[in-house]
């Protein structure tokens, strides 16, 4: 969902495309504290965020879906056999993951104050890879011919 909103602020005004975001789960629940105030404070206003689960529909009217983790890809590779890049492919090139506050650190509800701090890194991370994601989305575009 940060990066929904980060390729929101920076490139859907300008390349016109559409941007959304869809998770392998859909938990009612709110965008974490430290996450939605560091949007904020980048000028993000993600107040309204409503999570939704990844289904075929959504998956098929992406243009360019992008994995965050490699849960995520292996659930879309599993759930819809497709395969799709990772967030750091597009970006720069490398298969590494962005994990998850609960995959970075399991026990984050005994350590809040090095969960916040992985947090904001992680938006900060993901808001500094955007450009590197503008210049590299074509060449993962599906091409007109098919290919």
């Amino acid at each position: 969902m940060i990066a929904e909103y980060a390729l929101k602020a920076q490139v859907l005004h300008e390349v016109g495309l559409a941007v959304a975001s869809a998770g392998i789960q859909a938990k009612p629940m709110e965008m974490y504290g430290v996450a939605r105030d560091r949007l904020i404070e980048l000028g993000v206003d993600p107040t309204g965020h409503v999570q939704r689960r990844l289904t075929g529909e959504i998956l098929e009217g992406a243009g360019l879906p992008v994995a965050m983790s490699v849960d995520h890809q292996a659930f879309v590779h599993e759930t819809f056999d497709r395969e799709v890049p990772l967030f750091n492919r597009v970006c720069y090139g490398r298969d590494e993951p962005l994990l998850d506050l609960g995959e970075k650190l399991p026990d984050w509800q005994a350590n809040t104050t090095e969960a916040e701090t992985y947090v904001r890194q992680m938006v900060d991370r993901i808001w500094e890879a955007i450009p590197h994601f503008k210049a590299n989305l074509t060449q993962f575009l599906p091409r007109s011919d098919g290919n």
